[in-house]
């Protein structure tokens, strides 16, 4: 009779022995739990996600600092921060196809360090010149009759500049490279790792900028900057031994194919040698005009300054890798991406700026960027869910028609009753017309067309000096009362579109980033994504040029329109390419 039978015929408890076997594999199993845990912990997964979210955070960070900084510095209008941005679209647009290039040809971990570096000590030295700005801003004012504080504008915007290129070839080399190493080349946990990048991406939009913010209002500029400082040494460190702990772990880092204008060059010193010994075995030909006047090209060209030879490597190496962008098969794919760049549609200065002067305060704002975070966590969640089971390609013709859609609640906040849209600030000579007109109409019609100033040179936003910071929330003393719009249903509608379109913005933007790692060859990954970088910035400079030509609140309807015209272009071209690539399985299957 068993032990059961027995203990239950006794009316004891049930007691069940388990055999030494069983135990020995409970207690494997529980130990293989944590040890799974801290396998994963020690992977090169775990160590590139909280590297890029350390990287994410000071970005972030920066980013939303250096916005309020040169506001605070240039308290008047938007100048100075469109100028920025015009400086930082204009450095990658010329230079993006070179620091792909730059990715290319040196190994992986210097890549990863010097980026790292120039990046982090770039940020560190603008921290410190900011801070001396801010402590000694009257004294600096005094000398050289202010030209001093146009130079440390100078410094600042170069500084940023700087670390901006440096954090691209970060970009490039980690979320375009190493990824698709890491992963071995499989799709479906190479969008999973994209996805979880992308979701490090949004938290860190929400909390980065919240943390600084509350460090600026609650202490000062000068412990703001400082806080970025210390940030900044500390992820150094940190990113510093988590990078090389990867290239350690995945040894296929450190294979790297040579790049295709290598294996030219190779193959050309090949041929060259061949005929050169061919040569020598045959009789030697007499020097004909033909020879002497190629040799005489050479020597001119070597006789050129250094420098101008330098120069000529440089533009060839832009020209080439714009050819090597073009020719890839995802080229419509990537240009549809980068069109979705001219859009004033997002949480950046420019749209903030517009906020503030429809009465929206900055706790509210800061409220609507971090549910803008959130929708764009869904647009990850979506894009993982939608290529699993339509495909990469469909996944991005219903993103595109998701964003398109949410878009049109934008275009609607335009005519909505709130909306300053006035028309008659584009015919500037039937406005001053119309201000010689009897009975005083022109004078109703310019009021009709400032609401929100007391003259016409009244800037986007007032001066600086008249704005608290109190909890996130913006408080203009020198604003006339009843700045206020007669209706928030136009300001509502706007941030209602931006808002839930990131959900198809997000989904679409992951779906053309696997096209382009999955579709490129290895040997032009960095200079092909960094013309992909160039073009993303190239229309993001036409965004800073619109908001300059109309800076006025009354033009941001326009502005909107514009947007979605280019946001409708760049779909179309991702249509096209998925149109392309459809037909060409079709036609292999």
């Amino acid at each position: 009779m068993s032990r059961r039978a027995d203990a239950s015929q006794c009316g004891g408890v049930v007691v069940e022995f388990e055999s030494e076997n069983s135990r020995d594999l409970r207690a494997k199993e529980a130990r293989s739990i944590p040890g799974s845990a801290l396998i994963y912990l020690k992977g090169p997964k775990f160590l590139i996600y909280v590297s890029g979210a350390l990287s994410m955070w000071g970005d972030r960070m920066w980013h939303f600092a250096i916005s309020v900084f040169l506001i605070e510095l240039y308290g008047h209008n938007l100048l100075l921060t469109a100028v920025f941005g015009l400086v930082v679209a204009g450095s990658v647009l010329l230079l993006g196809a070179l620091i792909g290039d730059w990715v290319d040809r040196n190994p992986r971990i210097k890549v990863a360090h010097a980026s790292l570096f120039i990046q982090n000590t770039s940020v560190t030295v603008c921290s410190i010149v900011l801070m001396l700005v801010f402590s000694y801003k009257q004294r600096i004012e005094q000398i050289w009759d202010g030209w001093l504080t146009v130079v440390c504008y100078t410094v600042v915007i170069v500084l940023a500049d700087v670390a901006n290129l440096a954090s691209t070839a970060l970009t490039i080399a980690i979320q375009r490279d190493w990824i698709v190493v890491i992963t071995g080349y499989n799709r479906g946990h190479l969008a999973g790792m994209n996805a979880t990048m992308r979701r490090i991406d949004q938290v860190t939009n929400i909390l980065a900028p919240l943390a600084v913010g509350q460090v600026m209002t609650l202490a000062s500029n000068v412990v703001g900057c400082g806080f970025i400082l210390g940030w900044n040494l500390v992820s150094l460190i940190v990113e510093f031994f988590f990078l090389s702990r990867v290239y350690r772990i995945v040894p296929e880092l450190s294979v790297k194919p040579p790049t295709v204008e290598d294996d030219q060059v190779y193959l050309q010193r090949t041929r060259r040698t061949e005929r050169q010994g061919e040569g020598n075995a045959a009789q030697p030909q007499p020097p004909t005009e033909d020879n002497c006047n190629s040799t005489m090209h050479l020597k001119e060209i070597s006789n050129f300054p250094q420098c101008f030879r330098r120069f000529r490597w440089l533009v060839s190496t832009c020209k080439d890798g714009w050819k090597a962008y073009y020719r890839q098969p995802v080229f419509l794919a990537g240009m549809g991406l980068a069109f979705l760049y001219t859009t004033v549609l997002g949480f950046d200065c420019i749209t903030t700026g517009y906020a503030y002067t429809q009465g929206i305060s900055g706790s509210l704002l800061s409220v609507l960027m971090g549910v803008s975070a959130i929708t764009g966590l869904m647009g990850t969640v979506m894009f993982t869910r939608l290529r699993k089971t339509y495909g990469l390609v469909n996944t991005g013709i219903i993103s595109s028609c998701l964003h398109l859609g949410c878009l049109l609640l934008c275009v609607c906040s335009v005519f909505a009753p709130g909306s300053p849209m006035d028309l008659n600030l584009l015919m500037p000579y039937f406005t001053a017309n119309s201000s010689s007109e009897p009975g005083g109409m022109g004078m109703q019609r310019q009021k009709h067309i400032y609401p929100l100033s007391g003259g016409n040179n009244q800037p986007l936003l007032p001066d600086r000096s008249s704005i608290h910071w109190t909890n996130n929330t913006v408080l203009f003393d020198n604003v006339p009362s009843g700045t206020a719009p007669e209706s928030y249903i136009s300001i509502i509608l706007l941030f209602l579109g931006v808002i839930t379109a990131r959900i198809g913005l997000w989904s679409f933007d992951l779906t053309v980033t696997q096209l382009l790692q999955e579709t490129i060859c290895e040997s032009e990954r960095g200079v092909v994504n960094g013309v992909q970088s160039s073009m993303n910035y190239l229309m993001d400079l036409l965004h800073f040029i619109m908001v300059i030509s109309a800076p006025q609140p009354e033009h941001f309807g326009i502005l909107v329109i514009i947007s979605v015209l280019f946001i409708t272009t760049g779909h179309i071209m991702y249509f096209f390419y998925a149109h392309k690539a459809k037909r060409k399985h079709c036609l292999n299957t």
